[in-house]
Order: C-alpha cells, then structure tokens, then sequence
C-alpha cells in the first residue's frame, strides 16, 4: 500500500543556469546594487550549522513593516532549506534590505500566523500568491480559504531588528 503524502511536494533545488539566475541577485547585493530590488527582496546572512562559514540568501519579502524594524519572509523550500534550518541554529543574524544592513532576530510563526499572512499576501497579490503556491505543490483554488490552507503548510518567519548594536 503507498504511503499517503501529508506534506506538499516542494519544489527541487534549481541546478545550472537556473542555480546561476537563482543566485545573480546575491552577487547584484554583493556589488552594492541591493537598492535596486526595493522592498521586494533582501540578502540574508546565516551561519551553516554543521561548517560556521557565512553562507548567504536573497529572500522575497512577504510583508516590509520598517517603522517597526520587521520583515517577514517565507521558506518556499520547507522547513528543510538550509537557510531555514541554519537560522533556526542560530536566529540572531543579520540581513541586508536595500543597501542597507540590520542586526535581525529569527522568530518562526506559527501554521495560524502563516494562514493570516498568507491570505493577506493573496489579496494584496493574487496572481503571484496563485503562482506560488502551485511552484510550491500547494493546493490553492484562489479563495481566501485556500490561501489560508496554503499559508498553514508553508514556514513563515519574521526577523525584527535588534535595538543594540551588535559587532561584526
């Protein structure tokens, strides 16, 4: 008997030219061009849990709150992307927004926090919500409901600016 899958299929690691795409932004922040994304994307920064070695990310920003120092962001991967599992390791970090840099804390939100984001996410975005959550194997049918389901399935977290300075 076949086992039932109770977890969406996520997406395979892109490889090649596609790995290259996936990763040109890294190098646009590398170059001080990180302004160039807006709000949309940020360059986090994380330890790798099992090396140490500063490994980097550009994130899409789900919801940018700057009065409040916060952003938030989705794990498309699950919670077995690197980046995910080396933040969960060692939350305190920094990102990069803009050219901008900011000591940030990890804070993982709960599947309820996720169904919220999610359906605001999918009414302020529809068509990008609907296409990510079929990149993401997630069933979605476009209602709000569904982008609740959908947002209960996928790892949200939000990273809040440390109000003290922290040395590099």
């Amino acid at each position: 008997m076949p086992r039932r899958q109770t977890t969406p299929d996520r997406p395979r690691l892109p490889v090649g030219w596609r790995r290259f795409g996936a990763r040109l932004p890294i190098l646009l922040f590398r170059g001080g061009l990180g302004w160039v994304f807006g709000r949309r994307l940020l360059l986090l920064h994380h330890t790798g849990r099992v090396t140490g070695l500063d490994r980097r990310v550009v994130l899409e920003v789900v919801e940018c709150k700057p009065a409040d120092g916060s952003w938030i962001v989705a794990s498309g991967f699950g919670p077995r992307a690197d980046w995910y599992r080396n933040l969960r390791a060692e939350p305190k970090t920094v990102i990069q927004a803009g050219n901008h840099h900011h000591a940030v804390t990890a804070h993982f939100l709960t599947p309820d926090d996720g169904a919220e984001i999610m359906a605001d996410y999918a009414q302020r975005h529809p068509r990008t919500a609907q296409r990510l959550c079929t990149f993401m194997g997630l069933p979605s049918d476009g209602s709000e409901a569904g982008s609740r389901e959908a947002g209960r399935n996928i790892p949200f977290i939000r990273l809040n600016a440390d109000t003290e300075p922290r040395l590099p």
